[in-house]
Formats: structure tokens, sequence, C-alpha cells
């Protein structure tokens, strides 16, 4: 074999830096701190940085347009100008302020926003899941009759940027079938299919101006693939390859899904007029064999063969033993290694982990690693191992050595998982006499008022909690603070008259992490974020063993909040499939596993909580639509044994205890049965965006249970009206029955300041007295 390595993708990379400098330069931005051009020069550096990075760590196949601001999503919605009227756009170039609109909001004109509207301002596109990753993408808004036109020659400018640094980069863009089955319409009868003869000619001009500008390969993301694709969207993806191939016949597609497997769309895929095509083979491994039996000889076939989800290093030996019959099979001018997926979904860079544990550090690999790994395969592969042994056995030693480790494996977690019972997952009543016990302990008022649980954490809280991690705040004074930012939140909240209070969090760094530091078999990184949306970004934890919980996590600071008020205070906790969705978890164990060991370790701090008087605890789960399986063959599995974490964590307490649960930014639909199996006393969801429409799953399912829908984007810097507020819970009254509603905003506001939660949730105070007030008049 005469080539010296494979070629090597990635596919995309992270965006935000090595230590978040994109976070930084936005925020600025948005603050009023820089100017436009001072953002999009951090941007340029950015990006330049990645290129050159890829190109030392071995990296042949190079992406561009992987880079975003905000979000990939969005960007394509407004490449193609799928602005929806409500931002003031009316053709040319989308202005980066309209831009951030769409992503964020506006307040108007307190604002630097040039949408063109009035004061009020106006609300952010939707946001939601990408497929099951914790990632969020803007919701397209699409209509009947939508035209499209080139509003944005980003790919275009950003393939021209790398070519004049040197690098020949892969542009990628998201496919158009999945563009268009991603995004929305407020007509729920329409087909948003029918746009795409009419989407066609736009993707048409940006591939054209792509290859005019010397792009020989074209990266198209269309991650339908891999979920149940009906018989009309398999003819769209047809249809649209077809345009492409016809009016651009020398320009290569590289066809990419990823997330699972093709399934029933494998046939389909491979009869696509395209030159490539990649497999998920860490998801999917399994589908390898029917690619190879089929795919025709001159496609080359992309191999996704590192996790780009999680952060285990590889079994390279193990690899390679798989992939040295392919390459002798299709020839290595028809193969590329790649991840499974995008790396935008790990951390940047391990080497920047200087305390983490030793044994542990020696088991990760972040994204620069990944690189590296696919580098030693590629080579491996062309060259024999021998020209990478090194490499290879230190691999084998660490994975030898986690496997045996142990740090990794706890008997006593093993044995009371083991004698779990189906009982312990069951409520002593049902929720009927529940309700009338619950009723008559708290005493709420029709349309009682609560909060998700975080208020905001300002400069202050966050200084004084570095000031604390770095040793310059003793532990006596950093307690003092927090009880001072306890006390003015649960004494506020009194003032405007909430009905069951919070504390606040003040204490808590991540809803995951607070939790995770407190647990064992949980590790901690200092620098391994990666992009939630925008400028959110997290630090999963790393399950990296047996979980269980040495000692109480949240009952001091609760019982504290409880002594401040003779009003009900909520504990707060995150729920099992929540805390196992968002951390990166081990891969020796089955999902399911490890998740009823978290439930177990909940379970204890619900029945300590309870016991220290709290009587309404939440069990926070956002995560439980993310993580169902694309393919809803495989669904029931999943939904059973997440379903019976969350029981088997809040069953323990007595009827009088109240359990609440929190879901935000899904589609609620198709798990509906699934969620009123939880049993939870109280749910409260992200409603306000969709404008109440995701209540209407709750209404068809006859949710028996009480429901707080949420009346406030705690996304969006703009503070809502109380006419806002009234009118959407007159929706939901529409929908449910008014007994059953609550009254609270989308989520958590640790991340809003406080000058924006302030009068929003006073306007939502007013929007529930007026509501009783209506209600109490209707009556007479």
């Amino acid at each position: 074999m005469s080539v010296l390595s494979l070629p090597v993708a990635t596919l995309g990379v992270p965006r935000i830096g090595p230590r978040r400098e994109l976070k930084s330069a936005l925020e600025r931005y948005w603050s009023g701190k820089i100017d436009a051009t001072a953002l999009q020069e951090a941007a340029t550096g950015l990006r330049a940085a990645s290129w050159a990075c890829q190109a030392a760590r071995g990296v042949s196949v190079i992406p561009s347009n992987d880079f975003s601001l905000y979000d990939h999503v969005l960007d394509t919605a407004v490449m193609v100008g799928a602005v929806p009227a409500i931002y003031g756009w009316s053709g040319g170039a989308v202005p980066l302020d309209s831009y951030f609109a769409m992503a964020r909001g506006s307040q108007g004109a307190e604002t630097s926003c040039s949408c063109g509207h009035d004061a009020s301002g106006v609300p952010a596109l939707e946001m939601t899941k990408w497929f099951d990753t914790n990632y969020h993408y803007m919701v397209p808004e699409f209509q009947p009759g939508q035209s499209f036109s080139l509003a944005s020659t980003k790919p275009i400018d950003e393939y021209r940027e790398a070519a004049a640094l040197g690098f020949a980069t892969r542009p990628v863009l998201l496919g158009p079938v999945s563009f268009l089955k991603l995004g929305k319409s407020h007509d729920a009868s329409f087909d948003r299919l029918t746009l795409l003869a009419g989407l066609m000619p736009t993707y048409i001009e940006v591939l054209r101006r792509l290859a005019a500008n010397g792009a020989e390969w074209v990266q198209l993301d269309e991650p339908c693939l891999v979920l149940d694709l009906s018989d009309a969207e398999r003819r769209a993806l047809r249809e649209a390859y077809g345009m492409i191939a016809y009016a651009l016949p020398k320009l290569k597609i590289m066809l990419t899904s990823y997330f699972g497997g093709l399934g029933g769309n494998l046939e389909t895929a491979l009869a696509l007029p395209v030159a490539g095509l990649h497999l998920d083979l860490v998801r999917a491994p399994e589908q390898l064999g029917d690619v190879l039996a089929k795919a025709p000889r001159g496609l080359v076939l992309s191999l996704g063969v590192i996790d780009g989800r999680n952060i285990w290093r590889a079994d390279l030996d193990a690899i390679l033993t798989r992939l040295e019959p392919v390459v002798g099979r299709r020839g290595a001018d028809h193969l590329e290694l790649a991840p499974s997926c995008s790396l935008l979904h790990v951390p940047v860079d391990l080497e920047l982990e200087t305390d983490i544990d030793p044994d542990l550090k020696r088991w990760l690999a972040f994204a620069l690693q990944k690189m590296g790994e696919l580098s030693v395969l590629g080579k491996a592969l062309a060259q024999g191992r021998g020209a990478v042994r090194g490499e290879l056995d230190d691999a084998a030693a660490a994975i030898a050595s986690r496997r045996s480790s142990t740090k990794v494996h706890d008997a006593a977690v093993a044995a009371r998982t083991a004698a779990v019972e189906p009982w312990m997952s069951w409520r002593a009543n049902p929720y009927p006499e529940r309700q009338t016990v619950q009723r008559e302990a708290l005493k709420l008022p029709q349309f009682p008022t609560t909060t998700i649980g975080s208020f905001p954490q300002t400069a202050e809280v966050r200084k004084a909690r570095a000031a604390f991690a770095k040793g310059e705040l003793g532990e006596d004074d950093y307690n003092a603070f927090l009880r001072r930012e306890t006390e003015a939140a649960v004494k506020w909240q009194e003032d405007i008259g909430i009905d069951v209070l919070v504390h606040g969090e003040f204490e808590r760094n991540d809803m995951v992490q607070y939790f995770g530091e407190q647990l064992a078999g949980y590790a901690f990184t200092k620098h391994g974020w990666v992009q939630s949306y925008g400028s959110r970004y997290v630090r999963p934890p790393i399950i990296f063993g047996d979980v269980s919980r040495p000692a109480p996590m949240t009952v001091a600071w609760s019982s504290f909040a409880q002594s401040l008020t003779s009003r009900p205070m909520k504990g707060m906790l995150t729920g099992p499939v929540t805390m196992l969705q968002w951390s990166f978890v081990r891969d020796d164990l089955p999902r399911a596993e490890v998740c009823r060991q978290i439930a177990l370790a909940l379970r204890d701090e619900v029945t300590d909580l309870e016991a220290a008087g709290l009587k309404v605890i939440q069990i926070d789960e956002p995560a439980l639509r993310e993580g169902l399986p694309l393919r809803r063959a495989e669904w029931r599995a999943y939904l059973d044994w997440a379903v019976d974490c969350f029981r088997l964590a809040a069953a323990g307490v007595r009827d009088g205890t109240q359990i609440h649960t929190h879901m935000c930014y899904a589609e609620f639909n198709d798990i509906i049965d699934s969620i009123g199996a939880l049993d939870a006393d109280v749910i409260s969801i992200e409603t306000s965006r969709s404008k109440m429409e995701l209540l209407e799953a709750f209404a068809l399912y006859h949710y028996p249970n009480e429901i707080g829908p949420g009346v406030y984007d705690i996304h969006s810097p703009r503070v809502p009206t109380t006419a806002e507020m009234i009118e959407l819970l007159t929706k939901a009254a529409r929908r449910l029955s008014p007994d059953q509603i609550w009254v609270n905003p989308d989520c958590g506001l640790k991340t809003r300041r406080w000058e924006e939660v302030r009068p929003a949730l006073v306007n939502m105070m007013e929007a529930a007295r007026q509501m009783r007030a209506n209600r109490a008049e209707a009556a007479e």
C-alpha cells in the first residue's frame, strides 16, 4: 500500500474555543462592550486556529462552515432567507442583530436589535433538542407559499477564508431534507416537504458558488436518514440529490448521517447520486456488513469508528481488527476514517485538565485526542500496525487498566441495585387520594405560583464561588454570603406573593454537576466544556464507576430556606435520567443499570428531604424526551427503564409530600403515556415559545395530574407583559381544567439578570391574580 495514511475527516469540531473564547466574545457583544467588527474578528481567529490545529493532528479532510456564532440550523435558515416576518427582514443580507433576535429575542427599543419593531420587542424562535443530544437548535419556521433566496454567503465566505490561509477544506451544510424536516409550521396540516422544489435553487446556488471557488467536495448532513422515514420523505431525498447531481455533475457530495444506523433507509441512501456516504459505526456497528455488500464500488465510505458523543479512549486494536478486512476489500482510495458524528458534542482538549485523577485521564479522549486516534488508525491501516506500535500499546494498556480498576467497581452498589423490588417504584396510594391530602396540607389558591428552581447567578455569586474554590474566601464567609443571598430571595418571593418558594440555588454551579460532585462514581473536569446552545456551555460530569450517595446533598440548604418562611419551600433535585443523559456515561455497563444506581442515590435524598420537613420536592427530568431512541421500535425498552428509575427515586415518600417534575424544550406527544406513568403530582413544562401548543398532547391524553405550563420564556432577555401571560394561561385553560393549572416560568432563572427577572415575575404574579379573579367572577 503506497499511501501513508487513510484520509481522516472530523465532520465538524467544537466552535467554542479551548477556553470558551466564543462565549466571551458573544457576551461582550451583547452587552455592548465590543462591536460587530470585533466579534467577527474573534470568530475569524477561532476558525483559523481550529483549521491549523486539525491539520497538525493529522486531519486531512478539514471541514469549513462547521463554525457558528449561535447555531448551525439557524445559520441555514438565514442562508436561505427563511426569516419569519416578525423579524422585519425585507431582503438582502440578514443583519447580525436580526440573526441574534431570531436566536434570543429582543426587548425592542432598549436593545441594539434592528428588527424594525416597537419597544415590546420580538420573541426568539422556538428551540428544541438536536436529535437525542443535549445540543439545542433553533427551529426554523415555514409557511405555505414560503419563498427562499440567498440571504447569507457564510459557507462561501468561510471556505474562501480557509483557502486564503492555505487550508483546502470540505464545506459542511445541513442537508435540505433534514432542514425542512427539523422545522415547523403554525399550520399543523402543512406538509413542509412541499417547499423542497422552491428551496433547492438556493441550495444549488450555494453549491455552485462553492464549486466556483474551488471546492471539489461538499459535506451534506442528512441526519434524518437515521429516523423512521416515510415514502414521501425518501422521495424528497431522491428529488433533492437528483437536482444537485443534474445541476452540478462534477461536484462530489459526502452524504453524512449520524446518531444511528440507516436501517430501512439504506437502499435510499445507496441509490442517491452522491460520491460518498458516512456511516455511524459507533451507534450502529452492525450496518457495516450490509453496506459493504450493497454499496457501489466507486462510492467513498466514511467510517465513523471513533465515538463523537462520548469521551472514552477507543480500543484501537479492536477497531483495526474490524477495519483491516474492509481496507483489503474496498481499497484505501474509497475509504475515509472519521468520528461517528461531529466532534461538537465533546470537549476540546484533554491536556488542559491538569488536576484530574491520572488513571481517569489515561482512559479519556477529547476532541483533539480523538483526532489523534483517527490519525493512528489511518497510519496503521495504510502502513501496518508496526508503524504505530507504541501508540497502539499505550491505548491497549489504558483499556486494560480501566477494565480492572477498583475505582470503577463497588460491590455494595451492585448488591443494592440487584435487590431492587418492583414495589419500590410505586407510591403508596394513587394520585386522586394523594391530591386530597396534599391540598389540605398545602392550602394553595387556584392557579398557584412557583418558579422552576434557580434565581440569577449574578456576578457577585459567581465571584464568591470562584474565590471560595481558589481558597481566597473561607468556608464560613462563603456560607454567610450564600445565606444572605438565600434570605433575600426568600423575602422577595414572599413580598410579591409567590405561593411555593424556592431557595434560589445560589450554592449550586450546574444542575447536574452540583449533585455529581457529591456522588461516588462521578468525576469532573475544569475545561471540559461543550455547547448546549448559543453561549450556554456545560461541563458534563463523567460517570466512570458505580454510583452511590455518601451523604445528604441538599438537605441543609433546603432546610435553612424552609426555616425562613411559613410558605411551602421546594426541595430541588435533578432526576436520574437527566443525571445520566447530561453526563458522559461509562460504556462498560448498560445505561439502564447506571440510571438505576443514580435513582437509588436520589431516593435516599428524597426521603431525607421529607424527613427534614420539605412538603414539596421537585425532581427535574428535562432530558427524559431527549433520551428517546431515534427508532420507534426501540422506544418501549428505553421508556420502561427510564420511567421506572424516576419512580424509584420518587416513590419512597408519604402521600402528603407533593412530587413535582420539570421538562423543557421537547415534543411530548409521542411519549405522553410515559409522562403520565411518571405519576408526578405536578409537572411543569416549557410552553411559552410554542404558545401553549405543547399542551395539546396533555389535553388529548386527559392528563389527570396538575400542570405548570410555562408563561415566561427565560431564554430571552425580554420581559413579557402581564397581558401576554394572561393570553397564554387563557389558552391553557381551554385545554385543561383550571384546577390543574400552575403558573410558572418555562425553566430556571439562573442565566437571567435580576433586572429582567423581577419585572417578569411581578407580571406573572399579576397574571395569576387576574386569572383567579376572572375565575371567581365566572363562578358567580
